[in-house]
């Protein structure tokens, strides 16, 4: 491997994880409908939770989806 392959393998991890936090932050944010924690009812933290777990559910089925095919 060259030095550009092994940069380029960082980039790409890096990218990644900066991605997902972002797609992470982005489902809190619309689970939480744009409240802080302050703000919300207990019906509304047990609807974001929900929200979050269907998400999870979504993302390890993608992942196994991708699998498959």
């Amino acid at each position: 491997m060259n030095v550009n392959q092994i940069i380029n393998m960082i980039i790409r991890r890096v990218t990644r994880q900066l991605v997902n936090k972002g797609v992470d932050a982005g489902i809190d944010m619309a689970a939480r409908r744009g409240k802080s924690d302050d703000e919300m009812s207990p019906e509304d933290k047990a609807r974001a939770r929900q929200s979050k777990d269907l998400a999870n559910r979504a993302r390890k089925a993608q992942k196994v989806s991708r699998k498959l095919f």
